[in-house]
């Protein structure tokens, strides 16, 4: 039991409470800051991503650490799939460019289960990437949060 502030929106999730956790945990990864990030978590949280397994908010910060390290200019959109009770679902997809200016466009999906505090406690990510060139990059605002008037993945097509 964590003795911390609950995490709103809490679950069960509505449509538009789930929106809104999406939005935040996008926030919250375009700001690149590992410590802030994993906070969002359970002190006990489990992640699959890719091949790698984090688990509680170090593990998670340090993975955040390394994959920012290696993934500059990371810009992330994630969108609502699904949701019940106290899990979500979303799609997302994000940019960058390695050290050597390779720009790369990654697609996903996740699965979330949080905790009656609103902390995530599971993350299960699929994702799958592809090389693009400079010139077919979608997702161009300044480093930080997407504008809210910047287009979604559904307005890309992707």
């Amino acid at each position: 039991m964590t003795h911390e502030a609950p995490r709103h929106p809490l679950p069960p999730f509505t449509a538009e409470t789930a929106r809104e956790k999406v939005r935040l945990a996008e926030d919250g990864w375009n700001s690149r800051d590992p410590a802030k990030v994993a906070l969002a978590y359970t002190p006990d949280s489990l992640w699959r991503n890719r091949a790698e397994f984090p688990r509680g908010r170090q593990e998670i910060a340090d993975f955040l650490t390394r994959k920012w390290d290696k993934e500059l200019d990371y810009r992330l959109i994630k969108e609502l799939w699904a949701f019940s009770g106290n899990r979500i679902a979303v799609r997302y997809a994000y940019e960058y460019h390695d050290d050597s200016g390779n720009w790369f466009r990654a697609y996903g999906n996740e699965n979330w289960e949080f905790d009656a505090n609103g902390f995530m406690a599971h993350r299960h990510a699929s994702i799958n990437e592809k090389p693009i060139r400079e010139d077919e990059r979608k997702f161009r605002w300044p480093l930080g949060r997407r504008p809210d008037d910047h287009p979604g993945l559904s307005e890309f097509g992707f």
